[in-house]
């Protein structure tokens, strides 16, 4: 809501002077604010379970937001939508069942550098994005977005004390600032369920393949087919969702009719 509020740029791509007007509402800050506590509890999370638990349950934040925007501000969920609620919880709920532990493995050499180049890929995403018509445009920020905080995920993994030297802590910082900005501009310049969905999708599968591949998270022994089908509907269950990273709209104000003049006539027989 705040990135609404915030006076837009002249321009139609990304404005990057855009975060800086958003930053003057409160609302933006109360959100970042948010945000932040929500990253600490990341981070805990990335270092404890498998990526690809942690990207299912960041996607399934959407029936959150559904059942409370049910119920604080009376929205409507269709039997649609409350089935895909029991969805994403149906499938967290396998996922849990079939998680085994966080991978310890440190991956390729490369892969930092990859990371860092996928940062800055992002920016570049958002440039290329920018430029085009709305409905394509909020899919590709959205999917930017969503890469840029998967970026951050398996940055997050990776990070092994602080050594600036590391390109792992540059890519997690560019990455980060350019999925805020991304996502930014996606919520004020286009279709925000459009958006979302895109950031669900870029934030959930590439991070989980890579911590498959590369940085040793497993299932269970055998559960393997249980852990794909319950990330597989609980991501099919958030984007189902996706419409409620919409901020409310406000019905528009009553008008009332202007007064008319009606001036008694002549009575009859006068």
């Amino acid at each position: 809501m705040a990135a609404r509020a915030a006076t837009p740029g002249t321009g139609g791509g990304v404005d990057v002077a855009l975060m800086l007007r958003a930053l003057r509402q409160w609302r933006y800050v109360a959100g970042l604010g948010m945000d932040g506590l929500g990253f600490v509890l990341q981070i805990v999370a990335l270092r404890t379970l498998p990526i690809y638990v942690v990207g299912a349950a960041l996607a399934a934040s959407l029936a959150v937001t559904a059942v409370i925007a049910s119920r604080v501000l009376r929205v409507r969920l269709s039997r649609v939508e409350w089935t895909a609620v029991g969805v994403v919880c149906a499938g967290l709920a396998l996922l849990a069942l079939a998680s085994g532990k966080e991978g310890h493995e440190d991956g390729p050499s490369w892969l930092p550098w990859a990371l860092l180049a996928s940062s800055f890929g992002v920016l570049l995403l958002g440039v290329v994005g920018g430029r085009l018509p709305e409905k394509p445009r909020a899919l590709v920020l959205g999917l930017g977005a969503g890469f840029g905080f998967g970026v951050v995920e398996v940055a997050v993994r990776l990070i092994d004390g602080i050594d600036f030297a590391d390109p792992v802590w540059y890519a997690l910082l560019v990455g980060g600032g350019a999925a805020f900005l991304l996502l930014t501009s996606a919520l004020q310049r286009g279709a925000v369920t459009t958006a979302t969905a895109g950031a669900v999708l870029g934030e959930t599968v590439g991070p989980a393949i890579i911590g498959v591949a590369w940085l040793g998270d497993r299932t269970r022994e055998g559960l393997g087919w249980l852990a794909v089908t319950g990330f597989a509907i609980a991501v099919a269950g958030s984007l189902t969702l996706a419409r409620f990273g919409e901020p409310p709209q406000t019905p528009p104000p009553a008008v009332t009719p202007p007064p008319t003049d009606r001036r008694p006539g002549p009575r009859r027989g006068a």
